[in-house]
Order: C-alpha cells, then sequence, then structure tokens
C-alpha cells in the first residue's frame, strides 16, 4: 500500500461509509473503525496503552543503558533499550507485540530487576501487547470478498497508523527486527488466497505462516 499525497482522515472514511451504505455501517466496520479512533489517539488519550507504557523511561534499566535521571527529572540515556516488534493477526483482531531483546535473543518471560534486561520490570502478560485493532482481521478477511472503496480506505489509514507508530518507537528504541506480517502484506496475502479462504482457520494459518 503506497501511500498517498493526501490520505482521508478517519472522520472523512466514516462518513464516505455513512453515504455508500444509506447511513447504515455494519456493526464490523463499526468496531474496526472505533479502534482505529483509539490508535489514533494512543499518546494523547488518558487510558493507559502498552505502547504508552513503553515509551515511560521510569521503567528503564538506567544503569544497563547508561543513563541519568537529572535534577529537573529529565532521563536520557547513552543506549536505546533493544526491542523485537511482531505483527500478530487473529480472530480478535491485530496486535503489535513487544519483546525485549536480553543477550541477543528475543524474550518472553517475566524478568524483574534483572541486570541485563532493558526494563526494570518486564511482565509478557501485561507488557507485551502494546495496542489492538479489534476483529480488523476478520474484517480484513470479509473485504477481500466484499469490501467497498470506504473499507479499503479505513484498512490503509489503519496501516498507515502503525507504520508511524513502529517509526516513532524507533526513535526512543533500537528496534532489532520486526516479525509476522504487516496489515498491508495480510491483507495482499488474504487477497490473492480469497478464493480458498475459510473463516478463522485461515487467519490462524497467514498468521504462523510467518513464524
Amino acid at each position: 500500500m503506497s501511500e498517498p499525497s493526501q490520505m482521508p482522515g478517519l472522520k472523512e472514511i466514516n462518513s464516505h461509509k455513512k453515504k455508500l451504505n444509506w447511513g447504515e455501517v455494519p456493526a464490523i466496520y463499526h468496531m474496526v473503525a472505533t479502534s482505529a479512533g483509539d490508535l489514533d489517539g494512543i499518546l494523547t488519550h488518558g487510558f493507559e496503552s502498552g505502547y504508552k507504557n513503553l515509551l515511560n523511561k521510569e521503567n528503564w534499566n538506567l544503569p544497563k543503558l547508561g543513563g541519568h535521571k537529572d535534577e529537573n527529572g529529565v532521563i536520557t540515556v547513552q543506549y536505546k533499550p533493544k526491542i523485537s516488534l511482531r505483527h500478530v493477526h487473529s480472530e480478535m483482531g491485530y496486535e503489535l507485540h513487544c519483546y525485549p531483546n536480553v543477550n541477543g535473543e528475543r524474550v518472553n518471560r517475566n524478568m524483574i530487576d534483572y541486570a541485563h534486561c532493558p526494563f526494570k520490570q518486564w511482565i509478557p502478560e501485561t507488557m507485551r501487547r502494546l495496542f489492538r485493532v479489534n476483529t480488523l482481521s476478520n474484517f480484513i478477511m470479509y473485504i477481500v470478498q466484499n469490501g467497498d472503496e470506504a473499507d479499503l480506505a479505513l484498512i490503509k489509514h489503519i496501516y498507515f497508523r502503525v507504520e508511524e507508530l513502529i517509526k516513532l518507537l524507533a526513535e526512543s528504541f533500537d528496534v532489532i527486527d520486526v516479525r509476522g506480517y504487516t496489515i498491508a502484506e495480510f491483507y495482499q496475502e488474504a487477497y490473492k488466497r480469497k478464493d480458498e479462504l475459510d473463516g478463522n482457520i485461515e487467519i490462524a494459518q497467514l498468521n504462523n505462516e510467518t513464524e
């Protein structure tokens, strides 16, 4: 999905969807669009998210990163925390997962006050998922068969927002690798195989192909 010079905003996309459907918006579209709105405001909305928590330097392991806090409480580090990211598609939706890189390995277990971990505490159950777009994978499966231009515009909007958020992470973190199908790649693969798709089993199958 190449980014055009001027992308429509989420409000414009939703308005166009209503026009195409005579004011009626399918429930699955509404769920995805609501999650897209949450994604747009992930750094400004008041609610907590794994993404916001990851950027909280109070949980960074300053001795490991050559960092310090000055008299004004500002934290600076000499070395960026090393992390790995993974795009995850399931029947629940799309998620971006994060894993700390410890001694050159991607780690997916509890680590508390571990000298080689870039974070003071890392608890995967509460910290691994940075954000979720509800039902997105099922929505993609639906639109490759029955979607309209507003549906595709919504997918593009979410894809570019996720890519922007990953780029923002790269400003503060050393992103070692990013695994899994991007949203664009998942859509393209689903479109190529739309004649053989059959619900959630295929979502898991597509996701597992990028392990």
